[in-house]
């Protein structure tokens, strides 16, 4: 299989990756879209044109967005309640041409389950991911070559999806593994819709966004802020080489959510604006997709458990 390469850089920003497309008329919604990494995706979007909707715990947090793109909205969304994105997917009308499932919840110190039973990380970066996807396949499928972009991370490739235990209740818990189970899940996630929707004329493909300063590591202890090079012995932030700026990180989503560099291309990963090559998984690897993470047969399994759970 050709990887599929790009022109743009590892420090290519998300305007740049959209310079001269038009997105005029296009709808999007971007999870997340209030802080972050979602609000330089948003940003891109809407700067080319898009309508987006942010999808927010806290809608009053994208207030200086809408203000700033007057064809910006923010909506209620809670991904960790499964009530909350029913609600979201029953108020959408219309067709959808791009779905960005960019928020999402990292090394949570101690095991927090939802009302499913669902581990708090699972459920947030994937769960919630997936019933928001087949909650608006319908409006999907009506938009004319849409597409779906699922953000995972590098730590999908520490850990494969444990069909036994997914949710840690007999194993310990360790936020890390916990956190890179959902990472692989996230994967998945794009490889079961590029599987099911394809007919549709549906896309679906993953990113690697790389190290950001935001609020995601806000759990992170000092020790491995400074194990990273991302903090110096008073607690202070640095920023290592290493790091990217918030417009950097959200360059391969938007690549992926709405360049037309990436038409027809779907069930692929990419990181630094670039297809990844697959590669096995460990402790040692530093770029790449896992092989579990894009294994067919963990994909369609994981997608028939899902979806027990939310119909």
């Amino acid at each position: 299989m050709t990887l599929t390469t790009t022109s743009f850089g590892i420090r290519a920003t998300a305007a740049e990756v959209l310079d001269g497309v038009d997105l005029t008329g296009r709808r999007m919604i971007v999870t997340g879209g209030s802080s972050g990494l979602g609000v330089e995706t948003v940003r891109a979007l809407a700067g080319a044109g898009a309508q987006v909707t942010v999808a927010t715990r806290n809608p009053a947090a994208a207030r200086s967005l809408v203000e700033e793109f007057p064809g910006t909205r923010a909506v209620a969304l809670d991904l960790a309640d499964l009530g909350s994105v029913r609600a979201f997917c029953d108020a959408w009308s219309g067709p959808l041409d791009g779905l960005v499932a960019n928020a999402g919840v990292m090394m949570l110190p101690t095991r927090q389950v939802t009302a499913e039973g669902w581990e708090m990380q699972l459920a947030t970066n994937y769960l919630g991911h997936f019933a928001l996807a087949v909650g608006l396949h319908t409006a999907l499928r009506e938009a004319d070559h849409p597409r779906v972009t699922v953000l995972s991370s590098g730590a999908q490739l520490r850990a494969g999806f444990d069909f036994d235990d997914p949710q840690f209740a007999r194993r310990p818990y360790d936020p890390f593994v916990a956190y890179a189970q959902s990472k692989t899940a996230d994967v998945l996630l794009s490889v079961g819709i590029s599987r099911r929707w394809a007919e549709d004329g549906i896309a679906a493909n993953a990113c690697a966004p790389g190290w950001i300063h935001t609020n995601l590591t806000r759990h992170l202890d000092q020790a491995t802020m400074q194990a990273l090079g991302a903090m110096d012995a008073d607690g202070n932030l640095v920023t290592p080489d290493f790091f990217k700026t918030p417009a950097q990180g959200a360059a391969t989503t938007v690549l992926l959510a709405a360049s037309p560099l990436l038409d027809g291309v779907t069930g692929r990963y990419f990181e630094d604006n670039q297809e990844s090559e697959v590669v096995d998984g460990g402790p040692e690897v530093m770029a790449g997709v896992a092989k579990w993470s894009v294994d067919p047969a963990a994909a369609d399994r994981l997608w028939d458990q899902a979806l027990a759970v939310v119909n």
